[in-house]
């Protein structure tokens, strides 16, 4: 174990459509840049230090709950350029590296599988264009006993289709929502398992060095979540991230800070954004008060 079969046997296309694709996937859905590069913690939000794209190397530790020490990987040509296109799908998408070891999920390849294989390909064609950065990454290792149920986790990918029909604001919602991996962080996580009683209702922990964070309730509750919102409101609370000021926006000792990459989502097409808007509004509304930030003493 993990046993999610062998790689496929795929030669990806690399046309210039293919790259923008995966580079628009990468970046601003799936995210991956968030953690493959570092985040400069001093600012709101976290945005991605310049000059470390994809060179990975950003820690997850026991300090932030992990069961283990994590190192995001360099995904750049450096790290994985002699994976094959096979080996790096399969990554992606059941969370098994090329040397067949499981990829420990803070990693969201869980949502990722269900991604349309055509959208894998484009990122894959994406990273493999990418300038290569020599950059040592640590070696991760789980505690005991994660170290023996991280082989357990790792499956077999159940891919899904782009919806055909683009003006389907809710399905092309709920497949953005689902690569997103929005469940991953706004749902509770007791133990290493999701509450989902209460997904999407927010309240899964982060420990940063400014503090407690909590994800927000992001259920269609007028009250505890964000039923009062307008499609505008919620297009503009990501639009306001693609100004350089509230981008890097330095923060004072003791002010809120969010795990929320909201750089890399306000990169999203406002079509985009509004057709997970429609999507968000077809979930149960959950009551589920959560307070978003403790500041460190």
């Amino acid at each position: 174990m993990p046993n999610v079969g062998p790689p496929p046997q795929i030669s990806v296309e690399r046309t210039a459509d293919h790259v923008a694709r995966g580079e628009y996937l990468a970046q601003s859905v799936m995210s991956c840049m968030d953690c493959h590069s570092i985040r400069n913690v001093s600012e709101f939000s976290m945005p991605l230090e310049i000059g470390t794209l994809a060179q990975g190397g950003q820690r997850f530790d026991q300090n932030e709950g992990f069961p283990g020490v994590y190192f995001s990987a360099n995904i750049t040509p450096a790290g994985i350029g002699s994976w094959t296109d096979g080996e790096i799908y399969r990554a992606i998408t059941t969370g098994v590296r090329r040397n067949g070891k499981p990829i420990f999920p803070v990693m969201p390849y869980q949502n990722y599988g269900h991604a349309d294989p055509e959208d894998v390909k484009a990122v894959i064609a994406y990273l493999r264009s990418l300038p290569s950065v020599e950059h040592a990454v640590p070696e991760s290792h789980s505690d005991f006993p994660m170290n023996f149920i991280v082989n357990t986790i790792p499956e077999a990918a159940n891919p899904g289709k782009i919806p055909a029909d683009k003006s389907d604001s809710v399905a092309q919602g709920k497949y953005l929502f689902t690569i997103a991996a929005c469940h991953a962080c706004h749902t509770p996580l007791v133990k290493g398992k999701f509450i989902e009683d209460l997904a999407m209702a927010g309240g899964r922990e982060f420990q940063l060095p400014a503090g407690l964070v909590r994800s927000a309730n992001i259920t269609p509750d007028k009250n505890s979540g964000i039923g009062s919102w307008t499609r505008e409101i919620f297009v503009k609370r990501f639009q306001q991230f693609r100004d350089s000021a509230n981008a890097h926006r330095v923060l004072n000792p003791g002010e809120m800070q969010t795990i929320m990459p909201w750089t890399m989502y306000a990169s999203m097409t406002d079509r985009d954004l509004e057709n997970i808007y429609s999507y968000i509004q077809t979930l149960k509304p959950i009551v589920h008060a959560v307070v978003k930030f403790q500041a460190s003493k």
